[in-house]
């Protein structure tokens, strides 16, 4: 019976205790008023915001940074596109004078070899019109 007084005394000891440090627990984790919990809700939309408005802020300066290299690239190459058009246009007009001066060389030669002929033509009636 003895054994039995312990078991009871410990029960009972057990059952304050865990009483005691459930009413501990619950204050701690008691829900708060509705003021509270409001401000708590507020608090934290305004931290959410206002981490909004610095990532908007972050992407806009990304942005603007990107759309300007952009910019900077699309003029570098519409310079370098110009040049290398100029130095075809170039190359061009050389290749267009060269084929003009051999044009004109190679009419030379007709001229030089329709004369010649012409002449050996003419040479051929005077001779022959001379035999008969």
């Amino acid at each position: 019976m003895a054994n039995e007084g312990n078991t009871v005394k410990g029960f009972l000891l057990g059952l304050l205790a865990g009483g005691a440090l459930g009413a501990a627990l619950a204050l701690l984790y008691a829900p708060k008023t509705g003021t509270e919990f409001r401000g708590d809700i507020k608090k934290r939309k305004d931290e959410l915001l206002e981490d909004a408005e610095e990532y908007i802020s972050s992407a806009r300066e990304k942005a603007v940074h990107m759309i300007n290299d952009g910019k900077k690239r699309a003029d570098s190459l519409i310079v370098d596109a110009r040049k290398r058009a100029e130095e075809l246009l170039h190359d061009a007009e050389d290749v267009l004078a060269g084929a003009k001066t051999k044009a004109g060389d190679i009419v030379g030669e007709g001229e030089k070899i329709r004369d010649a002929m012409k002449a050996g033509v003419d040479t051929f009636k005077e001779e022959r019109s001379k035999g008969k």
